[in-house]
């Protein structure tokens, strides 16, 4: 048998598939297909003459060879990512590029970006807008900013920013801003509520938190992304509901009220740095968020 090393190609999906538990997550990560994945695995064991993994139920497990080689190959592809990085950062002016919800970017982040480029100016900061789900270990993202809920994955390092706090918003263009301003929370339960499909769970989170039955909530016009959602409240459209820190501003200059206030969520707002691609300059972004949510 051949004393060489076995093809890269090969180990690399073996070593996915063995750290995710899944030739399916695995193939996903790499950006190939199953079979793919599933091919390249069967051409390292022919070449190894040992088996790595053994049929369990409708998925797949270890072998006792398949775990020393998962942890041979961990440790020696964590290596290379590390210096890989640090090739990378020692490049003056190659950026950090964050993933970010585009709501959460346009009504949050871009009104605060100028004073992050002036107090950090050596992060040389790329966004990346997203508003389907977002994947924190797509290629090409230092790391993600959105808000999920708990736990943590362990091969993400998560830096906890602030908790989710949610409630209902209006605007004074609303044509019943007055009557409703004054209303008590169990009021709304039978007003048509503006709602978004990417949060279906928002509203009967405020009203399991104001100790109201959420089967009794009225839904009205519906919105695809957040961002919509809000400008439809800004132009009076109905009461909507968002997450405090993406209204701040709206209510400190006005242009929203919020008379029901805010109820926490289960949800953080937190920086999901992959664990394997850790970079300092994450820890620097991770606390100048903190002072800017405090």
């Amino acid at each position: 048998m051949s004393q060489d090393l076995p093809p890269l190609n090969a180990l690399r999906a073996f070593e996915a598939a063995a750290r995710l538990q899944s030739v399916s997550q695995a193939a996903i990560e790499l950006s190939v297909t199953h079979g793919a994945v599933s091919r390249q695995i069967r051409l390292l064991e022919e070449h190894l003459g040992v088996a790595l993994f053994s049929k369990e139920g409708r998925g797949v497990k270890l072998t006792d060879a398949g775990v020393r080689l998962r942890d041979a190959a961990g440790d020696a592809f964590e290596r290379l990512r590390g210096t890989c990085a640090e090739l990378r950062q020692q490049t003056a002016n190659a950026p950090f590029v964050l993933g970010c919800p585009g709501s959460l970017l346009a009504r949050w982040f871009i009104p605060r970006l100028d004073r992050l480029n002036r107090e950090l100016p050596d992060l040389h900061l790329q966004l990346s807008a997203s508003e389907g789900e977002l994947d924190p270990r797509r290629a090409g993202l230092d790391a993600t900013l959105w808000f999920a809920e708990p736990p943590w994955p362990a091969d993400m390092q998560v830096h906890e920013l602030t908790v989710e706090r949610i409630g209902p918003v209006l605007s004074p263009h609303h044509p019943r801003f007055a009557t409703l301003s004054q209303a008590r929370p169990e009021e709304l339960l039978g007003e048509p509520l503006l709602y978004t499909a990417s949060r279906p769970q928002a509203w009967p989170a405020w009203a399991l938190g104001n100790g109201l039955d959420p089967a009794r909530l009225e839904m009205g016009q519906g919105f695809e992304h957040l961002y919509f959602l809000l400008e439809a409240a800004l132009a009076g459209l109905g009461v909507a509901i968002a997450p405090q820190q993406l209204v701040a501003d709206d209510l400190r200059q006005g242009r929203l009220l919020a008379p029901w206030g805010f109820v926490e969520t289960r949800a953080r707002l937190a920086l999901w740095v992959p664990a394997r691609r850790a970079d300092r300059r994450a820890a620097m972004l991770a606390d100048w968020l903190r002072r800017q949510l405090v």
